[in-house]
């Protein structure tokens, strides 16, 4: 509870207040949200192509043979695109396919604070699962079924979608899902991905460590929050990263609240008709849509001293800020800057104290090492800051013809000037020096005119 009032009371201070932004910042937040709103085109050719795919592939592991325990999965849609807080084009999608297991144990990995658990059988079973369980006949194997999961998609592709530009893109470790890229040959620079997750549907109910979250009582209701804790749970095949893990880490589930988080997403006000109608609309997923913004922005500038950040911090930080500011006239369209400036507050403020707590296992920390080396929070601490002092410049669309013109703001900027003492400086002696040339010019034709005459 101490850790909670503390958070709240970090809401409620972050960000500045509404008449500290200046006209110019208001206008490039508002602006920057409504160019993030996808394409209705756009979203139409993209989810014909993809559902295309998905009836495809659950097709073949219905009719799959030489792998009976995928052929009941089931399909349970995740992710931004689908959370409708996608940005720029509908290019990623998440797909999970819920595998159905037997009644489970759930051991927790203490080290890593109620993120990651070892799955094992109540009993051993004679079921299709058996073919996946190590050498003691009751532990699930995340990378047994990790790796079934990307030889079924292979074969799928080359049976299915050769040539139809699919490509299966290369497995990281790190990663649970089955990554598909799709090349447009009518659009060349039109490239769509999506990550096909195996996932185990627990039925039982939650682990420990997520019973206190989430702190949604004043923001969703308690109902709500009785409602939600009272569903599955679900587990992906993902191991903690860093190097040397002890063998039950590396065959580790990582527990995911998709579905809770894409339903919060959904039902979002603090009264149940907000954005039910255009009388009654919010700016509440615009904020997380900005700030996803930035954070990609930020990503794209410094990719490899910014790696392990990545958007879910962003939507944590978006959920910890809903449930101190409930009250849905706080987030009524005209309050778009004032409401994105107090995220941008938070965000920067958890960054700042190198604490960001998980909102559904509020005693996991989504800063701490190895997941978020301190060096790269340190960075972070100072790309943010500079953003703020600068007016956010990571939000600005390039201008189209930036390349015809020298770019003053990055010829004169100290080539790492991320360290929070150098700063962008622009020249604004050319002008002068043109007119002071003129006018020399001028005095001399008529010097030489008058002593001509």
């Amino acid at each position: 509870m101490e850790r909670q009032r503390r958070v709240r009371s970090d809401v409620v201070s972050a960000g500045p207040p509404g008449d500290d932004i200046s006209p110019e910042l208001d206008r490039l937040i508002r602006q920057r949200g409504r160019d993030l709103r996808l394409r209705k085109v756009d979203q139409q050719n993209a989810v014909k192509i993809v559902n295309h795919l998905i009836e495809s592939l659950l097709e073949f592991l219905k009719n799959n043979e030489d792998q009976p325990f995928f052929r009941n999965v089931s399909v349970l849609t995740s992710g931004s695109y689908y959370e409708m807080v996608k940005i720029n084009k509908p290019n990623e999608f998440d797909i999970m396919l819920k595998l159905k297991v037997p009644r489970i144990e759930m051991s927790e990995l203490e080290e890593y604070q109620g993120l990651f658990y070892n799955l094992k059988l109540v009993r051993a079973t004679r079921e299709e699962v058996r073919h996946f369980v190590l050498e003691d006949e009751r532990t699930i194997s995340a990378s047994k079924i990790r790796d079934e999961m990307h030889r079924l998609v292979r074969k799928f592709i080359s049976s299915h979608f050769k040539g139809k530009g699919w490509v299966i893109c290369r497995k990281l470790i790190n990663s649970p899902a089955v990554t598909l890229e799709f090349n447009n040959k009518e659009k060349e620079d039109d490239m769509m991905s999506v990550d096909i997750v195996p996932t185990l549907e627990v039925p039982q109910g939650w682990p420990q460590a997520a019973r206190a979250g989430p702190n949604i009582n004043n923001w969703l209701g308690k109902k709500c929050r009785r409602q939600l804790v009272s569903k599955a749970v679900y587990f992906v095949p993902k191991r903690p990263k860093g190097r040397n893990l002890k063998d039950d880490a590396k065959e580790s589930w990582r527990i995911s609240f998709s579905h809770i988080e894409k339903e919060m997403m959904q039902y979002h006000g603090n009264k149940k008709t907000c954005c039910e109608s255009t009388s009654n609309k919010c700016c509440r997923k615009r904020c997380l849509q900005l700030l996803k913004c930035l954070i990609e922005g930020l990503k794209q500038r410094y990719p490899k001293e910014l790696e392990p950040l990545c958007s879910y911090h962003g939507k944590t930080a978006f959920f910890h800020v809903l449930s101190d500011r409930v009250r849905d006239s706080l987030w009524s369209p005209g309050q778009l800057s004032v409401s994105f400036m107090n995220l941008f507050g938070y965000f920067e403020r958890r960054v700042l104290d190198g604490s960001l707590p998980h909102f559904f296992v509020c005693h996991h920390n989504l800063f701490s090492p190895p997941a978020f080396p301190k060096k790269a929070l340190a960075f972070l601490t100072n790309a943010l800051k500079e953003q703020r002092e600068l007016g956010l410049p990571v939000l600005k669309v390039p201008s189209p013809s930036a390349t015809l013109v020298p770019d003053t703001d990055v010829t004169d900027i100290h080539p790492n000037p991320i360290n929070g003492t150098d700063r962008i400086v622009a020249y604004e002696g050319s002008f002068w020096h043109v007119y002071i040339g003129l006018v020399v010019v001028i005095v001399c034709v008529g010097i030489r005119w008058v002593f001509q005459k």
